[in-house]
């Protein structure tokens, strides 16, 4: 399972269930969204990697 959190720029953060936000100079800005059983392959292949997905909105908007 994993938990999916929103910034004030709805930006996208994934964790997995129970961890900690692992950007601790912006941990006040994230606010838990929901919690997920399942995401994309490309997301959980990063998760396993990194401990975290991050993705910017303004990256999808410039295209």
């Amino acid at each position: 399972m994993f938990d999916v959190y929103l910034n004030t720029k709805r930006d996208l953060l994934v964790v997995r269930n129970g961890l900690p936000i692992p950007l601790p100079d912006a941990s006040g800005r994230w606010h838990k969204k929901k919690k997920v059983a399942s995401v994309s392959e490309d997301i959980e292949l990063a998760v396993q990697r990194q401990g975290y997905y991050l993705r910017k909105l303004t990256d999808f908007k410039k295209r």
